[in-house]
């Protein structure tokens, strides 16, 4: 069975507008010919032959009789499941997810010249109490790097092996490439960094090693790009703050190490930023705080020292603040209370000393504190009281001292392990 992908949620929801963005401009309704547009070129019968065998190369090579819905021999090619053809025949568009294919990619879909979607991934789908995924094995044929008019590609959900083709940096149309949560290994190609089109880039949960190629800073429209869960080694690339129309980065246990550059602070659309159990260290740079639209923050579980820097507390739309098990030292910023939008605040398991902020009673919205096993002392500030939206708190193994404002009395978290009465004042 193919691995149980990480996010396919936020992939399903991202790929099926990535569909209905590319096939709106190329299905039969927006193309029929009007006095003032060119009728669509007439197409050889025998490349109509030859993209109709490689249908069938795909059907026999993946099983195709056991397929969820299958395809009968004397159906015309444009009523095939799953098949979008133009109205002179031409396929330009492959959907075949979750349908249990199961078997080798074969070469002769690079046939299909015309291609602009193929989806042969998977998400989450349960159908009579039982999940109906495709199960693909093997390579990624570098002929697909001969589709050049593709513009989405998922393969994602499998079980594909080998290394990523340095052939699909030929795909200069591709927009969204989906290859996450397979077994492929070795290196990115560097070629990747010549698809300029792109928009969407994940290779998610598979085994790639190497560095993190900064020829990737070369795809200027990328906004969305997920490399976590992998074997990379060596640091994050500064190159990448050449991605300007970044909102979404993720490379949590990804193996990268090393200092968080600074230059991440230049991605001014970025509204996530996952770094998370890594072997990163040195400090958390003050230019994170220039990231105007960052919502998440996640730098947890890596080996950063230093101070929280008072910059964060700039990040009006943050929502998610995400520091444990790190090696942060000084005091927590009392600017970290401007953060009106909060939801999440998890600084625990560090370093960290001095009072808890009273100014933390000004995040109303927040749901989460975990402050927990740090060098806190002092009294718990009154203005804690505040926090009425408040579900969770964890303050335990610090040195906290006086009475826990009553109305955090019977929230959840470690309040009776600090031993200290409620205040009835």
């Amino acid at each position: 069975m193919p691995k149980t992908p990480f996010i396919p949620q936020l992939y399903q929801t991202a790929f099926a507008l990535a569909l209905s963005l590319l096939l709106l401009p190329l299905s039969c309704s927006s193309i029929e010919t009007t006095p003032t547009s060119p009728a669509l070129p007439t197409v050889p019968p025998e490349q109509l032959l030859e993209e109709r065998e490689a249908l069938i190369a795909l059907y026999y090579a993946t099983n195709g009789d056991d397929w969820e819905s299958i395809w009968l021999s004397d159906t015309p090619t444009g009523e095939l499941y799953g098949v979008i053809t133009l109205d002179n025949g031409r396929v330009i568009g492959l959907i075949l997810n979750n349908n249990n294919l199961v078997g080798e990619i074969p070469r002769e879909l690079s046939s299909l010249g015309a291609l602009a979607v193929l989806h042969l991934g998977n998400e989450f789908e349960l159908r009579n109490d039982e999940w109906i995924v495709n199960e693909l094995q093997g390579q990624i044929p570098p002929e697909l790097g001969n589709l050049t008019n593709l513009k989405a590609l998922d393969l994602s959900g499998n079980e594909l092996t080998g290394e990523i083709p340095m052939e699909l940096g030929n795909l200069f149309n591709l927009e969204v490439l989906y290859l996450w949560g397979n077994d492929l290994g070795g290196e990115i190609p560097i070629e990747i960094g010549n698809l300029v089109s792109l928009e969407t880039l994940g290779l998610r949960a598979n085994e790639l090693t190497g560095r993190i190629p900064p020829e990737l800073a070369n795809l200027s429209n990328l906004e969305w790009l997920d490399l976590a869960v992998n074997d990379f080694s060596g640091s994050i690339p500064p190159e990448l703050e050449s991605l300007s129309r970044l909102e979404v980065l993720k490379l949590e246990s990804s193996g990268i190490s090393g200092n968080i550059p600074p230059e991440l602070g230049n991605l001014s659309n970025l509204k996530e930023l996952h770094l998370s159990t890594n072997e990163l260290s040195g400090n958390i740079p003050p230019e994170l705080g220039n990231l105007w639209n960052l919502k998440e923050l996640h730098l947890s579980t890596n080996k950063l020292s230093g101070n929280i820097p008072p910059e964060l507390g700039n990040l009006s739309n943050l929502e998610e603040l995400v520091l444990y098990v790190n090696e942060l030292q000084g005091e927590i910023p009392p600017r970290l209370g401007n953060l009106s939008n909060l939801t999440e605040l998890h600084l625990d398991r560090n370093q960290l000393r001095g009072k808890i902020p009273p100014e933390l009673g000004n995040l109303t919205n927040l749901r989460s504190l975990s402050l927990s096993d740090n060098d806190l002392s002092g009294e718990i500030p009154k203005e804690l009281d505040n926090l009425t939206n408040l579900e969770f708190i964890s303050i335990s193994g610090n040195q906290l001292s006086g009475c826990i404002p009553a109305k955090l009395r019977g929230i959840r978290g470690d309040l009776d392990e600090l031993g200290l009465p409620f205040c009835f004042q």
